[in-house]
């Protein structure tokens, strides 16, 4: 048997190793592979940059556990560059399945952040009625959110000093995985109230999102594990996003391999089969 037939027998089970391989190895020791920065990416990125120190930075956190492979990344970078702002950080959901995993994304943040809870930042959490919190918050926040997610009173707290609506809100920033999210945010924040609005999703609704970036109705979208990697590129803090693009391109890298391999090998087969039938007649 010829060195391209035994290559063609393969046992399938390695090819999945060298898969597996490639997925892990770059996760547990990333490369940190060059990572072109996008203009919509850099929008977000700019605009809390150019925040004056203890501006009113609001972020919805308007996802669940399924789509934390994503959406998690962006969360920690998003805030990680907002409390080295010294922004006030207001933090909720529209999800309800998603407050304990934004309760943590906070808390971990602000912990390694050094912040304080009431004083740097508050997390509302979640408040029933989907889209029309939005409109509630615009009328008085302190009537949507009474208390926060720990049970302390919204009302007096150091980090909501002069803020009455969302007409207070410097910047907003929705990182959604559905409805309610950065549309809903839009139609019922954004354009009643007059507040500054980025946003962050899945890859899958990014395509869909992108009228809104073009006419101008958002001023930023982040989008998907790249636009995550992108952000941890831009603050010069890379973690799971970009380490997560390096396993990717790992994985791509190799597929594009081992099929220019067998159809090489296939080739190969073929010309020595066309030989031996020549050889034969």
């Amino acid at each position: 048997m010829s060195l391209a037939e035994r290559m063609l027998r393969i046992d399938r089970r390695i090819i999945f190793l060298v898969i597996g391989l490639c997925t892990l190895l770059p996760l547990l020791f990333p490369v940190g592979l060059p990572i072109k920065i996008s203009s919509e990416v850099r929008g977000v990125y700019d605009y809390i940059e150019n925040l004056p120190e203890g501006s009113v930075f609001l972020l919805s956190l308007d996802f669940d556990p399924a789509s934390k492979p994503e959406l998690y990344p962006q969360a920690i970078a998003i805030l990680r560059h907002a409390f080295k702002k010294n922004l006030r950080v207001v933090a909720m959901t529209l999800w309800v399945s998603g407050t304990g995993l934004a309760d943590q994304i906070l808390s971990q943040t602000a912990k390694e952040a050094g912040k304080e809870n009431g004083k740097d930042y508050v997390f509302l959490g979640w408040s029933p009625g989907g889209s029309a919190v939005i409109l509630n918050m615009g009328q008085d926040l302190y009537n949507a959110f009474p208390a926060d997610y720990g049970g302390k009173a919204t009302k007096g707290l150091p980090v909501l000093a002069g803020v009455q609506n969302l007409r207070d809100v410097t910047y907003a920033v929705s990182l959604g995985a559905g409805n309610p999210g950065v549309e809903a945010w839009y139609v019922f924040g954004k354009d009643k109230y007059k507040f500054e609005l980025g946003g962050g999703c899945t890859g899958v609704i990014a395509p869909g999102l992108y009228p809104l970036l073009r006419s101008g109705q958002i001023n930023g979208l982040i989008g998907g594990l790249r636009g995550a990697a992108e952000y941890e590129t831009l603050i010069g803090q890379k973690g799971k996003a970009v380490a997560g693009m390096d396993a990717q391109s790992a994985t791509h890298l190799a597929i594009i391999v081992l099929v220019a391999i067998c159809n090489l090998f296939y080739f190969s087969l073929r010309r020595q089969q066309r030989r031996h039938d020549g050889l034969g007649s």
